[in-house]
């Protein structure tokens, strides 16, 4: 267990489209020598950007003779930024949702933006310690708050912090040296509630402003599509009879914001993810009584096409060929709810974890993980035929017969944070999407995906060329994109910095939340008849070893009205 005043950094220790029209791309530029590109490290001022700056007329001079022009130039940079290349705490930025005290998550966060005394964006870290975070409540005696602060490299940082009990208000103090930054201190006027505090907004269009949901979802108005009306009463009967005894389900209904379940099939381990996610949910805003089934196996189930009757099924992965209707997986749901408590991998701690600059990284085209698809074992195949373009192995096997000669040698799992030692990551298909996508397009390496039929909730909104660089099923094309990459260097550069933006801005935490919540909404719009609480159905408890018990406000006004 870690100390609530220092959570340390998670050691890692996770492994595990349709076809687009390459589009024309400039010439590839001339890959400069090692020196050069250290000469551009130190040419690199607050105005020159990721790349640094050169002098005009500089690339025909010889390196020796560039070298001191540099240097001269880099200092002067510095001295024109305050002398000192530090970032400036007035103009320095704080933001995001974990200065709000109304936007509870079990890891609340925000960031600040290294700026410099010119009012320039630092786009490279000004050192891990360059600002610190300390958060108080200040008419408590001790704050059971754990804090980490996570450097992305970018000259940003992100902050984290969870709270193991609820206060009347927080003071968050964001310094760099002695000075404050920004607007610091931030007080969060409370009650601010921590993650087991059973305190539901009443009012879900308020909740929904305090977490900045967006209006609609693409995703889901895509899935719900199908689906002009839901019959709870129909479905309670039909579902059963039709999946029950072949696949393994959970029967859900949540009537005046308490959860009730009920499980068909052998294996129903996996419910402990939907259990957790709705009573979440249940904790910090009153759902809608709404009835559904939530789909527990790798694959859809609803294969039947209009005019067929079809049935709404809840599931973490869709497909081309199905019906289902997507949630986030249980893999980012779980991070999500376990982020600085149980998990190694979560969408934050990838953030501080990307490995060495994108001109530093190993280019080879990486891959691990098992045998759960043939592609992979073709994948592997490649990578022993090819062993300097592409370095993939199998840290187990269990689907396919083990065949040492062809596969083989089986090798240890690495930390995922290592993954992006590796410029050029493969994503390819398991049993069914690989669920390690969020976490790779977090990363600052460009991510190739292959052509598939599953999808993730998010991966209608991804688009190729932009956000990745897209493969076929069959894999016959693999070397020549990645070919490709190495020829296109800034421009897989490009894609890669798109991706990690996408990850940012719509797979944290507060975005996993409003999905659910907006489809758990949306749907129950459909119903035409009332949920009901079924023959057989158990209610789901809230966790009740909760150390510090918080005194809803909005409950005991009700109380005492």
């Amino acid at each position: 267990m870690f100390s609530m005043r220092q959570v340390p950094v998670p050691p890692g220790g996770w492994a595990g489209a349709s076809r687009q029209r390459r589009p024309a791309m400039p010439r590839p530029r001339p890959v400069e020598p090692r020196r050069g590109r250290d000469c551009r490290a130190a040419c690199r001022g607050p105005e020159a950007g990721a790349g640094g700056v050169r002098p005009s007329g500089a690339a025909a001079l010889p390196m020796r003779a560039l070298w001191p022009l540099c240097l001269a130039l880099g200092a002067a940079a510095a001295a024109a930024a305050g002398g000192d290349g530090r970032p400036s705490a007035e103009r320095s930025a704080v933001w995001g949702p974990g200065l709000r005290a109304a936007a509870a998550l079990p890891a609340r966060y925000f960031y600040v933006q290294a700026v410099d005394a010119r009012g320039l964006r630092f786009t490279s870290s000004p050192g891990e310690n360059a600002f610190q975070v300390k958060i108080t409540a200040p008419e408590e005696q001790f704050t059971r708050v754990g804090v980490q602060v996570l450097d992305r490299k970018d000259g940003s940082f992100l902050v984290r912090y969870r709270m193991y009990a609820s206060y009347k208000s927080l003071r968050i103090e964001v310094k760099t040296g002695d000075k404050h930054v920004a607007k610091s201190p931030y007080i969060l006027k409370g009650p601010v509630y921590h993650e087991n505090c059973d305190c539901p907004q009443e009012d879900s269009s308020a909740w929904l402003e305090e977490m900045n949901c967006p209006q609609t979802i693409p995703q889901i108005q895509r899935d719900l599509a199908n689906f002009p009306t839901v019959d709870p009463d129909k479905i309670a009967e039909e579902i059963p009879q039709r999946f029950g005894q072949r696949q393994s389900l959970c029967h859900y209904t949540i009537k005046d914001n308490e959860v009730y379940i009920k499980t068909y099939g052998e294996h129903v381990g996996f419910r402990i993810f939907m259990d957790a996610i709705l009573l979440s949910l249940t904790r910090k805003v009153k759902m809608p009584d709404v009835e559904f089934f939530v789909n527990l196996g790798d694959w859809p189930l609803e294969k039947r096409k209009p005019p067929q009757n079809l049935h709404p099924i809840f599931s973490w992965c869709g497909s081309s060929e199905s019906k289902d209707i997507v949630m986030p997986t249980y893999d980012l749901t779980d991070s999500v709810l376990e982020t600085m408590g149980r998990v190694s991998l979560d969408m934050m701690s990838v953030q501080a974890n990307t490995g060495p600059s994108w001109e530093d990284k190993n280019t080879t085209a990486f891959w691990r993980g098992r045998d759960s698809r043939k592609e992979r074992l073709e994948l592997v195949k490649l990578s022993r035929k090819y062993p300097e373009i592409i370095d993939a192995a199998f840290t187990n096997f269990f689907f396919f017969k083990h065949d040492e000669n062809l596969y083989g040698p089986i090798v240890k799992h690495i930390s995922f944070f290592d993954f992006f030692k590796y410029k050029y990551q493969i994503n390819i298909d398991g049993t069914v999407a690989a669920y390690r996508l969020p976490y790779l397009l977090a990363g600052n390496s460009v991510v190739l995906k292959q052509d598939s039929i599953y999808y993730e909730h998010f991966y209608n909104e991804l688009q190729p060329w932009k956000h990745y660089i897209p493969f076929k099923s069959d894999l016959s094309d693999l070397l020549e994109k990645l070919q490709w990459a190495k020829d296109h260097d800034e421009e897989a550069k490009n894609i890669a910095k798109s991706g990690q933006e996408f990850a940012r801005n719509n797979l944290m935490g507060d975005h996993i939340f409003c999905y659910y919540f907006k489809l758990f909404q949306e749907y129950a719009s459909l119903q035409v008849s009332e949920p009901k609480i079924r023959d057989g159905m158990e209610k789901v408890q809230q966790p009740d070893d909760d150390l510090f018990p918080c005194t809803c406000h909005r409950k005991k006004a009700k109380d005492e009205l």
